[in-house]
């Protein structure tokens, strides 16, 4: 038995070593489900535990599984995604000596479509479970709970966003501050010498966009779940504490720089890593002998500040995980078939650098002296415009054979943008998908050996919308599209 444990907890420490190479992105930036089974049928959990992947969505069904361990990995593809911008940018005429000039009044995108790269990614997951006695149990679940990534490449989307390298920048006759122009060739070319008045708007080319741009955020969870059966063992209650690290890199922002409180710490800082804890609860039910019933609350995981980007979210680095709540039932229909369906709701509303409105004017982000706390890196600083989300599964198990389960399953969440006026920094986050259809298969290979596959697509999403306050009139889409394909080997001892 000692053995057992021993070769287990090898096996998670080595899974934990080799997760964080995780971006995942279906409900907001949090998978669909958890462990081969829930996945193939669109990750209903919460009353039907299946595998000590059960934990991730509700630590009291861990209560009823058998003393063993599940392995898996995912190969998850976020492709296409990315951002298509319009042709309706603002513009202003320019009245000179040499005729009238047509330029951007602003920030803006280059019309065209921004598809991101990067598009597979490999998930690995592990659990184990171990009972104590008849009635309690103590297991180690850890898994990638998450994640985003954008990586454009062949163009930088916010190449428009700054003056060119070196170019002054001064009061124009109406009042109005902008970049200086010289028409006198019969185009307009940027002004860099020193002129009276003027400022360098971009010394040596410090807000100028590079490539790639993009984000990379990955996080893996362990969960440590403590499972204890009540009355006559058909109820069961179940305490995790969480441990969190979070990797997180941003390229390619360099004309955020001069919109924040903190631009050495805004992008291309390289890796830098996050670390937190929080407590999951859950409570488990066999109410009949074909109803179950089951809930759970995450709380807030509570992470340390990305340092090396203090410019980039709100309050100096905080990046907060946000709490997750489930409720769930399982009826067997028949003696083969059980029907599933979950509610689950992700509070991405509580934290700040993920829900905080981007919708405001940030010109005074840009000028010397003290900035307002709703600059980027601020105490209320800019964030992606995110609201909380609501999710519905329904998932469906079919024993074909006594070795044999056919599963499949549909989920749909609401909406993650709380206007459609914050579009533009979600460029970096197109978290667009609403729908998820899977399919999968569980083989009993023998007593002890269980091995498992799911497919998911989620069909291509768009979000239309605006930015106003970053480039006035101009238009443009969000999109993302899905597929993933999991294997599952669960052994039983």
């Amino acid at each position: 038995m000692k053995t057992k444990i021993r070769h287990s907890l090898a096996l998670a420490l080595v899974t934990a070593g080799a997760i964080p190479v995780t971006a995942s992105a279906t409900n907001g930036y949090f998978s669909h489900g958890w462990g081969v089974r829930s996945k193939a049928m669109a990750g209903v959990a919460t009353a039907l535990p299946q595998d000590t992947l059960v934990t991730a969505t509700n630590p009291a069904g861990m209560a009823v599984i058998g003393h063993g361990f599940d392995v898996g990995v995912s190969l998850f593809s976020p492709s296409p995604r990315g951002y298509k911008a319009n042709e309706d940018y603002a513009t202003q005429q320019i009245q000179t000596g040499q005729g009238t000039f047509s330029l951007p009044a602003g920030g803006f995108v280059t019309p065209g479509e921004y598809d991101s790269s990067d598009d597979w990614f490999l998930v690995p997951s592990f659990g184990y479970n171990h009972h104590l006695d008849e009635r309690s149990t103590i297991g180690i679940t850890v898994f990638g709970n998450g994640g985003m990534n954008t990586r454009y490449k062949s163009r930088a989307p916010f190449e428009n966003f700054s003056v060119y390298p070196n170019q002054r920048v001064g009061a124009y006759p109406d009042g109005s501050v902008g970049p200086y122009f010289d028409f006198s060739s019969g185009r307009p070319r940027p002004v860099t010498e020193p002129v009276a008045g003027t400022v360098n708007g971009n010394p040596n080319g410090i807000y100028t966009a590079t490539t790639p741009t993009g984000i990379n955020l990955e996080q893996l969870f362990i969960e440590i779940p403590y499972t204890l059966k009540l009355g006559d063992g058909n109820r069961a209650v179940g305490i995790a504490p969480v441990f969190a690290i979070q990797r997180f890199e941003a390229t390619g922002l360099e004309p955020f720089r001069q919109m924040s409180v903190n631009p050495d710490k805004v992008t291309n800082n390289g890796d830098d890593w996050s670390y937190g804890w929080g407590l999951h609860f859950g409570w488990y039910g066999q109410v009949t002998d074909q109803l179950a019933l089951g809930a759970s609350y995450r709380t807030t995981i509570w992470m340390s500040k990305f340092d090396e980007y203090a410019g980039l979210f709100a309050d100096g680095g905080s990046f907060d995980i946000p709490a997750m709540f489930n409720l769930g039932l399982a009826y067997k229909a028949r003696p083969n078939l059980t029907i599933a369906f979950d509610y689950q709701h992700i509070f991405y509303d509580e934290t700040d650098s993920i829900a905080n409105s981007n919708d405001a004017d940030l010109t005074a982000c840009q000028q010397a002296g003290p900035k307002p706390s709703y600059c980027l890196g601020g105490n209320s600083g800019v964030g992606f415009g995110w609201e909380s989300m609501d999710v519905l599964k329904l998932g469906l198990s079919y024993e074909a054979t006594d070795r044999l389960t056919l599963m499949g399953g549909v989920s749909y969440n609401t909406d993650f943008l709380k206007s459609d006026r914050q579009g533009l920094f979600n460029v970096l986050a197109p978290a667009t998908v609403r729908w998820h259809w899977t399919l999968g298969a569980a083989y009993k290979a023998t007593k002890s050996d269980e091995f498992s596959i799911s497919l998911a697509y989620m069909p291509k999403a768009t979000f239309d919308g605006t930015s106003p306050t970053l480039t006035q009139t101009q238009s443009g889409s969000l999109y993302m599209e899905q597929f993933e394909v999991g294997l599952g080997w669960s052994h039983r001892f």
